[in-house]
């Protein structure tokens, strides 16, 4: 016969009430039922855990070692419990971002869940795409800020915001474009185009909407951040796409970098929050992906601001 936690649960009453009848008004049963519940545990344990006095009950000496165990087993699941409860943002949390969104919108969405608690115990991964959902999948991530999602039956995605894309590099460069008939991406020469190192989904989506192959840009740099990049092109090493989330902390560190929309449709990637769909998303997910949006679309409000249009 195997030991049941409610046998447990009404041991540990009984030890501590020492009197069956208010351990079964504690646990809420009839006392016939908790004195048979005492008695299979007893069968199963094959040992006498309870002296029954006439108006005690007494713990044996098998019986007091049994309550120590007893209680560390049933505090373990109280734990167990407790941590299903607070999943999400109440309790641990991790999530993971990629590279060109993580430094922008993690500083001011940390400092929004701070303040308002929603997370009391929060990781934070940074990785490419791939990486990250090979890590959602797995279990080792709750959920993951991405660049349009992958259209899969198994996840569920909530858009945070659009992020357009801005050509960047040195005030010379920006100069010898010709503006009469708008900013294209397909208009821009391949041998002035630095991107991030191949594997990045924003180097990807910079290379498909200028409808070009890697091969056909002039410097393979390998950069694995777009700091990097911004740094080359403000010294006039070519040009580059820079999202607008990224806009504002990246001009601070190159203050010679020049920025220019394009016409429209301007080219933008998606950002969405994604979990598995098996995972229960209630109340933590809506809650992240609303903070998540509204720090995105601060940084993409300070952006509009400093990059206007072209006047034509």
């Amino acid at each position: 016969m195997a030991i049941t936690l409610r046998q447990l649960t009404y041991f540990v009453a009984l030890a501590e009430e020492q009197s069956f009848s208010r351990a079964a008004e504690r646990v809420h049963v009839t006392q016939p039922a908790l004195s048979m519940q005492i008695r299979d545990l007893e069968a199963a344990l094959r040992t006498v855990l309870i002296e029954r006095l006439p108006r005690e009950a007494r713990l044996t000496p098998a019986g007091r070692d049994l309550l120590v165990r007893a209680a560390r087993v049933l505090a373990e699941v109280g734990e167990i419990e407790a941590l299903s409860r607070t999943r999400g943002p109440a309790g641990r949390l991790q999530i993971g971002v990629i590279p060109t969104v993580a430094p922008y919108l993690l500083p001011a969405v940390l400092a929004r869940l701070r303040a308002e608690q929603i997370a009391r115990d929060l990781r934070v991964r940074e990785a490419r795409t791939d990486r990250l959902l090979d890590e959602l999948d797995a279990g080792l991530l709750d959920a993951i800020v991405i660049a349009t999602p992958p259209n899969r039956d198994d996840l569920v995605s909530l858009p945070l915001f659009r992020d357009c894309f801005v050509l960047a590099g040195s005030a010379a460069q920006i100069a010898r474009l010709d503006e009469t008939e708008g900013l294209r991406p397909v208009t821009l020469d391949p041998e002035q185009l630095l991107l991030l190192d191949e594997g990045h989904c924003l180097a990807d989506q910079a290379l498909e909407v200028c409808r070009l192959t890697r091969r056909q840009t002039r410097i393979d740099l390998g950069a694995s951040s777009l700091s990097t990049l911004v740094g080359l092109v403000a010294e006039g090493f070519g040009l580059t796409f820079l999202p607008e989330i990224a806009v504002s902390h990246e001009g601070k560190a190159a203050p010679g970098m020049h920025l220019m929309r394009f016409a429209d449709p301007e080219p933008m990637r998606e950002i969405a929050l994604v979990r598995r769909s098996r995972t229960d998303g209630a109340g933590w997910f809506a809650d992240l992906a609303g903070h998540l949006q509204e720090a995105g679309e601060a940084l993409l409000a300070t952006a509009r601001a400093a990059v206007r249009p072209t006047p034509r």
